[in-house]
């Protein structure tokens, strides 16, 4: 589900990767709780990775909240800013099932 946050003038674009640690129950907890932050503020493109369009105090607050949830042992997060060109630096290739991140939002 994608929810309000696509809002706001200055947006950017950035990418969310992250592999977490789930050879715990603690660390699917994690997983699932890591997603979820994700999917409130974008789009799933792959099973780990998301793209999303943010303005800067948003993009902090993703960080944010990401950061408390990971294990820092166990866990990555990488952020990619793609920029505000970015349907030009990116390139796909086999079954693409996601929205136009640009296009009308229907819910």
């Amino acid at each position: 589900m994608v929810t309000h946050h696509l809002c706001g003038s200055d947006n950017v674009y950035i990418l969310i990767t992250y592999d977490i640690n789930t050879t715990s129950k603690s660390g699917r907890r994690r997983l699932r709780r890591v997603a979820k932050i994700c999917q409130d503020y974008g789009q799933r493109v792959q099973n780990s990775v998301f793209e999303c369009k943010v303005d800067e105090g948003q993009f902090r607050t993703i960080k944010h909240l990401l950061e408390k949830t990971i294990d820092h042992q166990k866990d990555s997060l990488r952020f990619y800013r793609l920029g505000k060109n970015y349907r030009k630096t990116v390139e796909e290739m086999g079954r693409n099932e996601v929205y136009d991140i640009e296009g009308p939002l229907i819910l």
